[in-house]
C-alpha cells in the first residue's frame, strides 16, 4: 500500500535528473556559438572609466580621457598571447595607414615582457596602459586576449571583436563602421 509520502520522494529522485537534462540542453546549444560573436553589454554605452599607468620603461599611460573626441581602436593584448602575435602585423599595417588611432592595454603582463614584445614586433599603439592585475580588463568585459574595441567620438563602445582581428573583419566591419562614425 502506497503512502502519501511516496510520490514526493519519487519527485525528489527525479529532480537531479531534470536539472541535469536542463543543463545538458543549455550546454549543447553553447557548442554552436562562436566566441567572436559574443555580444558585449558595453555596445552603445560609455567605455568604462579607467586610468592606467604606462608600461614601465615606455612613455605614456592610458585613460578614458584619451578616447574622448575621436573615433579610435582599443586593443587588449599580452606578450604571452599566441593569437595576439597573429594579429599584430595587421595592427602594424593599420597604424602605418594612420586612419584611426590605436590604443593598447597590456593585460596581465610583466612590463619587461611587454616592452620586449613591442621592441621585437613593433609598436602600433599611440598610447599603452598597463593593466597588471586585470581589473580594467574585467570592467571592459574582457573574456581573453586579444580583444579589440571600436570607440566612437563620445567615448562609447561601438563594436567589439573577441579573438584576433582578421583582415576580413577589419575591412568589412571595423573600418566601414569607423568611417561612418567619423562623419
Amino acid at each position: 500500500m502506497a503512502t502519501s509520502g511516496e510520490p514526493r520522494r519519487n519527485l525528489l529522485y527525479l529532480l537531479p535528473v531534470l536539472v541535469f537534462a536542463g543543463l545538458a540542453v543549455f550546454l549543447y546549444q553553447g557548442l554552436y556559438l562562436h566566441p567572436s560573436e559574443i555580444p558585449s553589454p558595453l555596445i552603445g554605452k560609455p567605455a568604462p572609466a579607467f586610468d592606467l599607468p604606462a608600461v614601465e620603461g615606455l612613455p605614456g599611460g592610458l585613460s578614458r580621457a584619451d578616447l574622448a573626441g575621436k573615433v579610435s581602436l582599443v586593443s587588449v593584448f599580452a606578450s604571452w598571447c599566441g593569437p595576439c602575435r597573429l594579429e599584430h602585423p595587421l595592427l602594424m599595417a593599420l597604424a602605418e595607414r594612420k586612419s584611426i588611432p590605436i590604443y593598447g592595454i597590456s593585460y596581465k603582463d610583466k612590463p619587461e615582457d611587454s616592452r620586449g614584445w613591442l621592441q621585437s614586433l613593433g609598436n602600433p599603439y599611440d598610447k599603452i596602459g598597463a593593466d597588471r592585475d586585470g581589473r580594467v580588463g574585467f570592467d571592459w568585459g574582457v573574456y581573453g586576449v586579444p580583444e579589440t574595441y571600436l570607440i566612437d567620438r563620445e567615448g562609447n563602445v561601438a563594436f567589439k571583436v573577441v579573438g584576433p582581428l582578421s583582415p576580413e573583419v577589419l575591412e568589412s566591419q571595423v573600418l566601414p563602421l569607423a568611417a561612418k562614425l567619423m562623419k
